[in-house]
């Protein structure tokens, strides 16, 4: 069966995107399970077509949804996710969310049923299995907290009944989807190879990137239980915060030692390139051709050859109240900028930027080569903190996991006072170590907070004056909707009135 074939499936299904990716020649081979999958070569090369999508979902449009739409940054672009003009027959980078993520779980679904019909004995298909299941659960993750319900499915459309099947499903309860996810991987997860990604040979996703995914999806569903077991496994694995260095969140720091999972980038002139563009909007602007200045200023270490875009900014809350000029905070100096580079001003007053943690020394045009963080260790030991705040059983421990973080960033230990102090300390906490990591957005949708505080502290008023309930999450394409004979919808934005 051809992967063309595939194309007609529930809303993976996007031929005309898909023609301009020639991934023909990776695929076909191993769209017959039964045919391909004969030796651990093959199932390796199975799962390797699971990775493929990401490069499409993680894009600078990526960030702009997920970090410049909320309390803690906003972006003047023309892009116009960033100021939050959606709409089902405009869902902006939701098309290309929606589309991607359904490739991924299709891979992961064919390479599932590959692995499982293969001849490898059934101790060596224990971490192909799971490594098909842990990213198929990472597609899904992404498109419960970018759509909230979504279609849900795991069988191979491998006849042309289950895809008709497949393409007529509804929307299924996030929370249903994630219990599903959840449950499928506490039976394989513990069978595993109990290592850290980077130990993980080609950084791979393995356990550690399992544990995580298990972690994320209990707390959006707020089953407090299993994210803190999760997060004991990962622990296990990590062990002490202290160990990893700050300077190893910025994204040119390829595969650390903390990382949970990386989006892969590589970059070299004239050859094949995995870049995306990140970068691009996270430089001070704007930038004098052919000179390494930007915005007036002379940073020698982003070269004279970069493309800088209209960048994403900080928030005045986020620049002036939780990482402000003069802090002490080792990661201020990492994400941020302020008033100018080493001793040169810029010549706007006030003028706060993104700093070098996002930047990509010597880029070309806009081939931003770095690693994009997506996952990582402080993350799962901050939940571990909210898990106790919300429980309310433990301030102890709360506090012992929120401080693990405030004190590598060489911050004073936080006192309890009580648990709604603690929470809005979590969720400060969250914003500076987690700054322009993907994570913003999610979290405030599943905090249920992301309307009220994007509406006071984002001080865009584009991004105010469009913003409606609905746009905590993305609409469905509304081409998706028809092709499922309508048994998708975008109810909340119909009662918005987009």
């Amino acid at each position: 069966m051809k992967i063309k074939y595939f194309l007609t499936a529930v809303a993976v299904a996007v031929t005309s995107a898909f023609s301009s990716c020639s991934l023909d020649e990776e695929v076909d081979g191993f769209s017959e399970p039964h045919t391909f999958y004969q030796n651990r070569a093959q199932c390796i090369s199975g799962l390797n077509s699971c990775y493929i999508p990401l490069k499409n979902i993680y894009t600078y449009k990526m960030m702009l949804a997920t970090e410049s739409t909320t309390d803690i940054a906003f972006a003047r672009s023309g892009t116009l996710d960033a100021v939050l003009d959606l709409s089902p027959s405009q869902p902006r980078h939701g098309a290309d969310v929606w589309t991607y993520s359904y490739r991924g779980v299709m891979y992961c679904n064919a390479a599932e049923a590959g692995i499982t019909s293969s001849p490898l004995s059934e101790e060596d298909k224990i971490p192909l299995l799971g490594e098909a299941r842990i990213m198929r659960a990472f597609y899904y993750y992404v498109l419960t907290s970018f759509f909230g319900d979504v279609p849900y499915y795991t069988v191979d459309v491998a006849t042309e009944e289950i895809q008709y099947e497949v393409a007529h499903l509804p929307r299924m309860s996030a929370v249903e989807t994630r219990e599903k996810i959840i449950a499928e991987l506490l039976e394989i997860l513990p069978m595993m190879e109990q290592a850290r990604t980077s130990d993980v040979e080609g950084n791979r996703s393995g356990a550690a990137m399992g544990w995580m995914l298990v972690t994320k999806m209990a707390m959006w569903n707020k089953d407090y239980d299993t994210a803190l077991s999760a997060i004991a496994r990962l622990e296990e694995i990590y062990g002490s915060l202290d160990q990893y260095p700050i300077d190893d969140i910025m994204f040119r720091n390829k595969n650390t030692p903390e990382s949970i999972f990386e989006i892969q980038h590589t970059y070299t002139a004239g050859g094949v390139n995995y870049s995306s563009n990140v970068a691009a909007i996270c430089m001070p602007y704007p930038k004098t051709t052919g000179e390494a200045i930007y915005n007036g200023v002379e940073i020698p270490i982003l070269g004279k050859d970069a493309t800088a875009w209209s960048p994403m900014l900080p928030s005045a809350y986020f620049s002036g109240s939780l990482m402000y000029e003069g802090t002490v905070d080792k990661r201020d100096a990492i994400n941020l900028i302020h008033s100018g580079y080493e001793g040169q001003k810029f010549p706007t007053t006030g003028y706060t930027a993104f700093g070098p943690k996002f930047w990509c020394p010597g880029m070309s045009g806009t081939y931003d080569s770095n690693n994009y963080k997506v996952f990582r260790y402080a993350d799962a030991l901050l939940m571990k903190a909210e898990c106790y705040c919300m429980k309310e059983t433990d301030a102890d421990k709360a506090v012992e996991y929120l401080n693990m973080v405030k004190r590598r960033a060489g911050l004073d230990d936080y006192q309890f006072r009580n648990w709604t102090k603690l929470f809005q300390e979590i969720m400060d906490e969250r914003a500076r170590e987690l700054f322009g990591e993907f994570q913003r957005k999610f979290d405030l949708v599943r905090w249920g907070v992301w309307y009220e505080r994007t509406n006071a502290f984002t001080g865009y008023d584009k991004v105010q004056n469009n913003m409606r309930p609905c746009h905590e999450y993305y609409p469905i394409p509304d081409k998706e909707v028809v092709y499922s004979g309508y048994a998708l919808d975008n109810n909340a934005y119909k009662a918005d009135g987009l």
